[in-house]
């Protein structure tokens, strides 16, 4: 990291286009609040040890927590020359309280300063996301509980395959949106190391207490080389590639939402508060918040794309190329947060079309499992009893009827263990039931998984019917 606006080697001023190429705090002032915190526990360390003296230290705490207060209300006036959000602070610091503010990098580079701020920023906007996850998945919660009785076609490859309960559905969105959560939790965890002490990369003689500092700041312990801890950026790859897969995830709900609303399901309703319309045809009425959510996935994939190149290439310790972490993964943040609060919205205010649905469940077919499960269970090998599944979905595609309308007569043409009570199998409502495994579809199995998420919603601090309520989960008849 240059140190040529305040060191004492360089005789030219920096090529003007060449700093403003260079500077960054535009991006980087988002880091403030960690950028003064680290300088605090820093400064308060630094007492501790008699590296600074009591009054220095009081000043500087001073100086800073007034700085903070001004950048929070927006009174701060950051100078580009100044080149970054470190360089910002311990500026005005020093401007107003004179040589106590020049002490306050003793035993630290801007190296290991950067990789604390990060790693406090991407700790904390981990946090913020995961109640972000959980937000949408009391939402899907309350919506599954609403639509415990709803039957609707479960699909493979688009096609029409078996049904299953609405509930079952949104819970599936759920499974996924747990790992998510649970991705951003392990990455927060393994990141809560302090690199703070390693210096630019081979630490410092000062006799600072890595540990006092660590501890202020919330990190479970320090990183254990100073040239990895500077150099060190995986952790926000690791970051940016759970955010990918949530976004991935995000779009994929999305893309059922634009499905489910089109006239050719009719599943779905959405509210006008997340939709819009043409500007030409006026019967339009557009999926376009979940359209944006599925859009803007490829800037999340982007953002770990561009980490990972940045990084590829890179020796140890610290590159400046590593000034270009921050737009990425502040953008991928953002972008995820976004999609999750819209995507919540967009589900609470939904209507679903229950009685679309059980129609749906009427065609194509989806019952033709029955008949080979059935058939199974009197003792027919199950490729067997398949193929005459098969044969019976032609007839009956051929005849234009559903697979119940065709005579028992015409089912036992094909296979003579057919009895009257086939047709009870072909139920929809008993084909369901008949799937009481833990993980399938079947009421019981369904209303125990969402007790379960409810209260894992719960021991984590979430009021579930609350966060519903807020984002207007509507009651349908």
């Amino acid at each position: 990291m240059s140190e040529k606006s305040w060191g004492g080697r360089f005789e030219q001023d920096l090529d003007a286009q060449a700093a403003a190429f260079s500077a960054s705090v535009d991006v980087d002032k988002r880091l403030a609040p960690q950028d003064i915190r680290g300088s605090i526990a820093h400064a308060r360390m630094l007492g501790a040890r008699g590296v600074l003296s009591a009054q220095d230290v009081e000043r500087i705490v001073s100086g800073l927590t007034a700085i903070a207060s001004e950048i929070e209300s927006g009174q701060f006036v950051w100078d580009p020359a100044a080149e970054d959000v470190h360089m910002n602070v311990e500026a005005t610091l020093t401007k107003r309280i004179g040589e106590a503010g020049a002490r306050l990098h003793t035993g630290r580079s801007r190296n290991d300063q950067v990789a604390t701020d990060m790693r406090l920023w991407t700790r904390e906007a981990c946090y913020a996301s995961c109640a972000r996850i959980d937000a949408l998945l009391s939402v899907l919660c309350v919506r599954a509980q609403q639509h415990l009785s709803v039957l609707m076609p479960g699909y493979t490859h688009m096609q029409r395959a078996q049904p299953v309960r609405l509930s079952h559905h949104l819970l599936a969105w759920c499974e996924m949106l747990e790992r998510d959560r649970g991705r951003l939790q392990d990455a927060a965890r393994r990141m809560n190391l302090s690199p703070l002490g390693s210096g630019a990369l081979a630490a410092t003689t000062f006799p600072l207490d890595r540990a006092q500092s660590a501890k202020e700041l919330g990190f479970d312990g320090v990183t254990h080389n100073s040239l990895d801890a500077v150099g060190d950026r995986d952790f926000l790859v690791e970051t940016v590639a759970a955010l990918a897969n949530c976004a991935v995830h995000l779009s994929r709900i999305a893309e059922e939402l634009v499905l489910w609303s089109s006239q050719e399901f009719g599943f779905v309703q959405m509210s006008d508060a997340f939709t819009t319309g043409s500007s030409m045809m006026p019967q339009k009425k557009n999926p376009d918040m979940a359209e944006l959510v599925r859009g803007k996935t490829g800037r999340v994939v982007g953002d770990l794309v561009s980490l990972l190149v940045m990084l590829k290439g890179l020796p140890l310790a610290y590159n400046r190329d590593m000034q270009e972490d921050k737009p990425p993964v502040f953008d991928a943040f953002d972008t995820v947060d976004a999609s999750l609060t819209v995507l919540a919205g967009s589900i609470a205010s939904a209507r679903f079309d229950a009685a679309r649905m059980r129609r749906a469940l009427g065609e194509g077919f989806v019952d033709a499992t029955e008949l080979a499960d059935y058939l199974a269970a009197k003792g027919v090998p199950f490729r067997s009893a398949h193929h005459v599944a098969g044969r019976l979905v032609k007839t009956a595609f051929d005849a234009g009827k559903t697979l119940a309308q065709l005579s028992l007569q015409e089912l036992r043409a094909e296979h003579a263990a057919f009895e009257a009570d086939v047709y009870l199998a072909l139920d929809p409502e008993v084909a369901v039931e008949r799937r009481a495994l833990p993980g399938g579809p079947a009421r019981s199995m369904v209303s125990a998984e969402i007790s379960a998420l409810r209260d894992r919603l719960q021991a984590r601090g979430v009021d579930s019917q609350a966060i519903a309520t807020r984002f207007g989960v509507i009651t349908e008849p």
